[in-house]
């Protein structure tokens, strides 16, 4: 038998694929045989013949766990899956027990097993299986991670609390991410103060760093539908910053940060020469992440060749700068199995700021 772990969230976005993928890389370093389960997986993605949540073959494709797929997401919401699951269609009874089936199969051949829920506690009520029952179900010990700040952090941990408490499952501890580094000791200190009259033990998480926010090219590639023109490392390339060229070439130039995706549109051949050509200067290749160009008009000939020659990571977006724009600001960077860089990197900072043996002892 598996030493069970679940992982809840206050909500979306709370670093709980981030929390999972830092669990998975410490505990393999103490336990031979470490699982991953998604029960309810709202986000269905194609991988070798089979739907399967995205995070499920995240986890199986990064840590060599393909074969257990079918069991790491043995339930995929499809579109239309809600109304079938009213009208009677598809049983609760029957997804509820598909799900505890492969937790228990996990179980078996595990030492250690992360299940990791769905969105916030309520999830999966319409199931009759929400986070909260699977988590009393399995008798896992109950992680919940939250978002940065100290009112946020205490209000929506209690309403989710309310759930687990109902259905008599044990939140032991409550894992903070997205700190400000600079009230990293006073934002913990406070929050140990306000659970501490419930017995949850308070651990902190990630600090705040937009590297692990901010999105991969190859990822602004996927939000906006359009085909990314460049190497594999530079697609893994992480934007920190969204730059639309309005201004002047030389102006563009000079607002250029760490990391920016530039848009211009095909009507400006002169910035889209000057930007190309900045790239292949040392001095301006840590500042230029690549370029999207939207618009209807035709680049002109000698144009197109410039951005080839350059090596510049290029897009074409047929849409207007305002739209790309907003679709790129509106997007929550969410982590794929091609993001090798960004996963390592999660890793690398779990090795200094996770402490694995604080959340292993409360399965004790």
């Amino acid at each position: 038998m598996a030493r069970k772990i679940f992982i809840a969230a206050t909500g979306m976005n709370s670093g709980k694929t981030t929390t999972s993928l830092s669990l998975m890389h410490m505990a393999k370093k103490k336990y031979a045989k470490v699982g991953f389960i998604k029960p309810i997986g709202p986000k269905p993605v194609e991988f070798q013949g089979r739907f399967a949540d995205k995070d499920a073959v995240v986890m199986a494709r990064y840590f060599g766990l393909t074969e257990d797929l079918h069991l790491m997401s043995p339930f995929v919401l499809q579109q239309g899956d809600t109304r079938r699951i009213m009208d009677g269609e598809l049983k609760r009874e029957l997804i509820a027990q598909q799900m505890l089936d492969a937790i228990e199969q996990l179980d078996k051949k595990n030492d250690f097993l992360i299940i990791e829920g769905a969105g916030h506690t309520g999830v999966g009520t319409l199931f009759g299986c929400n986070n909260a029952q699977i988590a009393r179900a399995t008798n896992a010990t109950v992680l919940m991670v939250t978002g940065g700040g100290l009112g946020n952090v205490v209000d929506s941990s209690q309403t989710n609390l309310a759930l687990f408490q109902k259905e008599q499952a044990e939140v032991k501890a409550i894992l903070v991410n997205k700190i400000i580094p600079s009230k990293r000791e006073q934002t913990l200190k406070y929050l140990e103060m306000a659970f501490e009259h419930e017995g949850i033990q308070v651990i902190g998480g990630f600090n705040y760093q937009p590297i692990l926010a901010n999105p991969t090219m190859r990822r602004i590639a996927g939000v906006l539908d359009i085909q990314l023109h460049a190497t594999e490392e530079q697609a893994q390339r992480i934007v920190h910053n969204v730059q639309i060229g309005a201004a002047s070439a030389q102006r563009v130039a000079e607002l250029l940060k760490e990391s920016t995706l530039v848009i211009v549109n095909s009507s400006r051949d002169e910035l889209l020469v000057t930007i190309s050509n900045l790239y292949q200067l040392d001095e301006y290749r840590d500042k230029i992440a690549g370029i999207i160009i939207p618009g209807v008009g035709v680049i002109s000939h000698i144009t197109q060749k410039i951005i080839e020659s350059s090596g510049i990571p290029y897009m074409l977006a047929g849409r207007t700068s305002s739209t790309v724009f907003e679709m790129i600001r509106d997007d929550v960077s969410k982590l794929t199995a091609e993001d090798t860089h960004k996963i390592r990197l999660i890793t690398d900072l779990a090795e200094k700021r996770f402490n694995f043996d604080a959340i292993d002892a409360l399965l004790d």
